[in-house]
């Protein structure tokens, strides 16, 4: 496998799986149509999320610790590869390089894509993986994840945020800052939204 041209990918999106509690990351060719689906649980779609979000938690979460401890001593990741699939498990690797040594590392494919979306890495896979796995979505389907959804327990509910209407952009701020310290991420995102509508950049 390691012979083939590594191909580009990117995140698309995130779905509500089949089953309560799961969700699916979708993944697309950069310079293509095929697209994976992983399944991932409710934390992995959150943290995933968070960065794209750009919810900044109030104490770092372990993907940020990870990044902090590398940054530390002076460890990058410089790209994460999806290099195989056995009986329907993506498995995938991060490249890691420190004073010039390159490093590769095993781990599961949703904390990779969480730590690739805080370093701003590229994201590989081979072409006989997505042969196998991939898929091109009808028109349909591209509609529903045009854009990143928050999951479930971070997504907004348009009667909650409402009552953030009656509030000042200052208690707003408050609020915001007491949801985050309490790690309650689910009100900070609609907090958050509630800011930007009122202060469209």
């Amino acid at each position: 496998m390691t012979n083939q041209s590594k191909i580009n990918l990117e995140v698309v999106g995130l779905t509500s799986g089949q089953t309560q509690g799961s969700y699916s990351l979708i993944l697309g060719e950069v310079k293509g149509k095929r697209k994976l689906a992983i399944i991932i649980g409710a934390f992995e779609a959150q943290a995933i999320a968070i960065e794209i979000e750009k919810i900044i938690p109030f104490r770092p979460m372990t993907h940020d610790l990870f990044l902090n401890v590398t940054n530390a001593f002076d460890i990058k990741v410089t790209e994460i590869v999806i290099y195989d699939l056995k009986e329907g498990v993506f498995y995938a690797k991060l490249v890691c390089e420190r004073e010039g040594q390159l490093e590769e590392i095993d781990c599961r494919t949703s904390d990779a894509i969480s730590l690739a979306v805080r370093y701003k890495c590229p994201v590989y896979t081979y072409d006989s993986i997505l042969n196998e796995a991939g898929y091109e979505f009808s028109m349909e389907e591209e509609d529903e994840i045009e854009k990143i959804e928050e999951p479930e327990t971070i997504k907004e509910n348009e009667a909650e945020a409402d009552e953030f209407s009656g509030y000042t952009s200052e208690e707003i701020n408050t609020m915001l800052d007491e949801a985050i310290r309490d790690e309650d991420y689910s009100r900070a995102a609609l907090l958050r939204d509630e800011l930007n509508k009122r202060n469209p950049s």
